[in-house]
């Protein structure tokens, strides 16, 4: 870590330039309007040293060479998702906040084959998906439990504002310690590793990857047109962190709108509907029902 903080001043310097309150706050408006992500004054840093290496890769000279690159019309089409994929944090990890995922084998899933008549097959969407550990650890439970009930059939959607982690989740190839959490039957059954020593990784079988699909998605757009489907259960976990409380309300409202009635609807730990006019029951601790 001492390390890399020298690097990081060792760059600045050379840079002969920080990032003003002026451009921060030019940045921390496009941000919010653009995507609705808070970027209050204490993150000035972390975006500055975020944005260094793209700008520097460009050739330019300052922040504000770059923030009037970006503001262009030229530089919003071209730059706008490297700029998106600069700022945005995608941490996330395979059966993160396992409670969830014990819910959805041990009582979703039953209550949708012993509910469903006409065998439709059950829909699942990732909102915000990231990088994809979250669908693949979905995509395992799904096909443990097809496994003992031949009948059942399932179709997933993740979506992302990001399309770096997109491509990501699109590969499905990961560091080898990144599965690390994942049972031991469970890797050996859906993980084949890399013949790599010295920078070993896995990569999802192609039988996670059979029923998905993976789009664009921007939560703040006034609609979700491209989503045409109504699903059985959302997770929109560790997202609406990032928004302020009228945001949030507003996402889940649309998200909603595509969940069907009794669907469940999932968030992360660290989130909150108190207080939200949402069409939302509350089930358990960040586990909600559509009325």
């Amino acid at each position: 870590m001492v390390h890399e903080n020298k690097t990081y001043i060792k760059e600045l310097d050379c840079f002969k330039a920080e990032l003003s309150e002026k451009d921060f706050k030019a940045f921390s408006s496009f941000i919010y309007t653009e995507f609705g992500i808070k970027m209050p004054a204490v993150k000035r840093i972390m975006l500055q040293g975020r944005l260094l290496k793209r700008i520097r890769s460009l050739n330019m000279n300052s922040y504000t060479e770059y923030k009037d690159y970006l503001f262009s019309a030229e530089g919003h089409k071209e730059e706008i998702f490297n700029f998106l994929n600069v700022v945005t944090t995608n941490k996330t990890d395979f059966f993160r906040e396992p409670v969830h995922f014990d819910f959805l084998n041990s009582t979703v899933l039953p209550n949708h084959i012993n509910g469903n008549q006409s065998r439709e097959a059950f829909k699942i969407w990732s909102a915000g998906c990231s990088s994809g550990e979250e669908l693949y650890t979905i995509s395992m439970i799904l096909n443990e439990f097809k496994r003992s009930n031949v009948s059942f059939n399932y179709s997933m959607l993740g979506t992302d504002i990001s399309k770096n982690v997109l491509s990501k989740a699109a590969r499905g190839v990961y560091p080898f310690n990144k599965v690390d959490i994942v049972p031991l039957d469970l890797k050996r059954k859906y993980f084949l590793k890399s013949k790599d020593k010295e920078n070993p990784t896995v990569k999802v079988q192609s039988e996670l990857q059979r029923n998905l699909n993976l789009k664009f998605l921007n939560l703040m757009d006034s609609s979700y047109s491209n989503i045409t489907e109504k699903f059985d259960v959302i997770f929109c976990r560790n997202v609406l962190i990032y928004f302020d409380r009228a945001t949030q309300e507003a996402v889940i409202n649309k998200l909603s709108m595509h969940l069907k009635v009794g669907g469940f609807f999932f968030i992360g730990h660290s989130e909150s509907l108190t207080g939200m006019d949402v069409p939302l029951e509350h089930i358990k601790p960040t586990i909600f029902r559509k009325k």
